[in-house]
């Protein structure tokens, strides 16, 4: 009998070699490659597979299908209205962040109308049934599976014929086809292959559950987010109460999007006014606080952003940052001590997003800067003053998009006066929306403005 040929496949890149190495030459990841069986090879002179014939684009027939609601609004203006059908969609997030749950309440809610299959390789039935006893969900249109098998799963979804089909997780899942260990590469990548076929060919509703790895990747393939239409990413400390659920990748809807969800009791709840929410402590009178308008997708939403500096105790100045790209925070002060003369280079500087949000519209430098300065000169910023603004390396504050949608937010909190670019004024107009526009071209009268 012939000896079935191996390969050696990286699991964070894909790289492959004919031998086992220690680091991969690709990413230089260390001791990432495993042993996989390859796929036999057709004999030469073998009769190809046939498929099927092409159609004219005008004869081809487009269906609105109907899409399945989770029962949360926000997770469904996320998903651009709720999961289709036919399509597949990627939930992954840390261990612990609340996937399951998530998954179940969006189950239990689109089970009433129709039938839902939830296949678990992780928990037992009873674990399942004794999480959904605590999130009140108890819709016999729920059928629940625990099954490691991915043609068992399969089987029994050609069954029962659901109009959802959810495994949790995918690096559980093992297909017989292939000799590697679940959670493998090849398992992985082979299993979301044959599920999104089952998916397209039945019109069903697929949902993966992913883990993430302390690297922040998917565990196993990040090549998992070009098989899939839909991408999720859940997000929050473990002991933290507020999550945030972002899309990655949507062929249905619109990307960039963010909901904010609250951790209870009784599972994830929607919070209603995210924007009050990030901003419910925020401390009044205190230097080395700014309020930033920033657009996640097509929603502005209203973020604290905080900044301390405090003489250095060494030779070299730190600077940390907690929500915001360390590389950026590192440019920004550079131009701030360029623009505004500020002397921050024997000084520590650390910058925090509250609510433990990551954020990366460049709208926000604007605020960033005020909130250095504010730190810098130990004055605090107005309270009534929210503001946005791109800044360059000259010290320009550019436009950005959408300023009155932002405007109009900040309004709707209480805000007396925003702080915008010149550019951005000109082309809106003086649409107010109950809020002072204030127009500012350059960081230098940004912080003479409200410092002198």
């Amino acid at each position: 009998m012939a000896r079935a040929a191996t390969a050696f496949v990286c699991e964070s890149c894909g790289s492959r070699s004919p031998k086992w190495l220690g680091r991969c030459p690709a990413c230089s990841a260390w001791d990432s490659f495993v042993e996989e069986v390859e796929r036999p090879v057709p004999a030469p002179g073998a009769p190809a597979r046939r498929g099927g014939s092409a159609t004219p684009l005008p004869e081809v027939t487009v269906e609105e299908g109907r899409r399945l609601t989770s029962g949360l609004p926000e997770v469904d203006r996320v998903l651009g209205g709720g999961l289709v059908p036919g399509g597949v969609t990627l939930l992954g997030g840390d261990p612990g962040v609340g996937k399951s749950t998530l998954l179940l309440q969006l189950f239990g809610h689109a089970s009433r109308e129709a039938t839902a299959l939830y296949v678990s390789g992780e928990e037992s039935l009873a674990q399942v049934a004794t999480r959904a006893k605590r999130l009140d969900v108890a819709s016999p249109g729920l059928l629940l599976l625990s099954e490691t098998s991915l043609e068992a799963a399969l089987a029994e979804a050609a069954r029962l014929k659901p109009a959802l089909f959810a495994v949790d997780s995918i690096q559980t899942a093992s297909t017989e086809a292939l000799g590697s260990a679940p959670g493998s590469l090849s398992q992985v990548r082979d299993c979301a292959v044959r599920l999104c076929e089952f998916a397209k060919t039945t019109g069903t509703a697929v949902v993966l559950v992913g883990h993430i790895t302390k690297e922040g990747t998917l565990a196993g393939p990040k090549a998992l987010e070009h098989v899939v239409d839909t991408v999720l990413y859940l997000e929050g400390e473990k002991y933290r109460h507020l999550k945030v659920l972002r899309v990655q990748k949507n062929r249905y809807g619109a990307t960039s999007e963010i909901a904010l969800l609250e951790m209870t009791s009784s599972g994830l709840k929607q919070v209603e006014n995210p924007s009050a929410a990030l901003l419910a402590d925020r401390p009044v009178g205190q230097p080395g606080s700014s309020i930033g308008v920033a657009l996640q997708g097509t929603r502005p939403l209203l973020f604290e952003i905080q900044a301390l500096t405090s003489p250095s105790a060494f030779g070299m100045a730190k600077r940390m940052s907690a929500g915001l790209d360390r590389n950026r925070v590192q440019l920004l002060t550079a131009v701030l001590e360029r623009a505004a003369r500020l002397t921050l280079g024997d000084r520590d500087l650390f910058v925090n997003v509250v609510g433990g949000v990551e954020v990366e519209e460049p709208a926000l430098d604007l605020p960033l800067c005020l909130a250095v300065a504010s730190a810098y000169y130990g004055k605090p910023i107005p309270q009534e003053l929210a503001a946005f603004g791109e800044v360059g390396l000259a010290g320009e504050v550019r436009g950005v998009g959408a300023p009155l949608p932002r405007a109009g937010e900040a309004a709707a909190l209480g805000f007396k006066r925003c702080l915008l670019p010149s550019s951005d004024l000109k082309r809106v107009g003086r649409h107010s929306r109950g809020i002072s526009l204030e127009p500012v071209s350059t960081l230098a009268e940004a912080v003479e403005t409200l410092f002198g």
